[in-house]
């Protein structure tokens, strides 16, 4: 009895060394057995497979920047500012022909006015008889209405209901054109008045 039960544990022991050996590691397996001549050659797992991610390609590729086909939004479109012609709508009035014209936007009131006024007042005298001076003068209530008047005779309409609300105002008007050639509002600098009345002055 006690035979057999030996016989049955030494039978299961080498069944057990069995299953182990299966399980081993089947590159083992492989090995050439001792003393053999045999040169093993080990074949790489991943040899003959392509890599799997170099199938992929770069998903951005051939695909254009979007921003690139999106032209500058400011292209092609004139300066906003430089749109605005800077012109009073049209030639003045006959009378004003033949000379640079100077508006004075003028009000009692205005501090403005009245730090231009020594400026204004050598201007008249240094271009006396060379270049028309104009005042329209909004003060008050009545002298607002004879200024309109006189800026509908003379073709200055459109200058007066643009520029009433800013006295101290020194404006310099190409009276054949209606352009505006200089503008300063509460700028007692004489040179920027007579660079200008010079210039316009020589091509006449």
């Amino acid at each position: 009895m006690k035979l057999q039960y030996l016989s049955t544990l030494a039978l299961a022991s080498i069944l057990s060394l069995g299953m182990a050996a299966g399980c081993s590691n089947p590159c083992a397996a492989k090995t050439p057995p001792m003393g053999s001549t045999a040169t093993e050659v080990t074949t790489d797992p991943c040899a003959g497979k392509a890599n799997p991610c170099a199938a992929k390609a770069d998903p951005c590729a051939g695909k254009a920047n979007p921003c690139a086909a999106k032209a500058d939004p400011c292209a092609g479109k004139a300066n906003p500012c430089a749109a605005k012609s800077r012109s009073v709508g049209g030639p003045l009035a006959a009378e004003l022909q033949g000379k640079p014209v100077l508006v004075d936007v003028f009000a009692e009131w205005c501090s403005a006015c009245k730090n231009i006024a020594p400026t204004l007042a050598e201007l008249e005298q240094d271009y006396q008889g060379q270049v028309h001076f104009v005042v329209l003068d909004m003060t008050n209530n009545a002298t607002v209405a004879e200024a309109e008047a006189k800026a509908e005779q003379l073709g200055l309409s459109q200058f007066l209901a643009e520029t009433k609300a800013q006295t101290g105002t020194l404006t310099i008007i190409d009276p054949a054109t209606g352009n505006i050639l200089e503008q300063h509002r509460n700028n007692p600098d004489k040179s920027a008045y007579t660079t200008i009345l010079d210039s316009a002055l020589a091509q006449n």
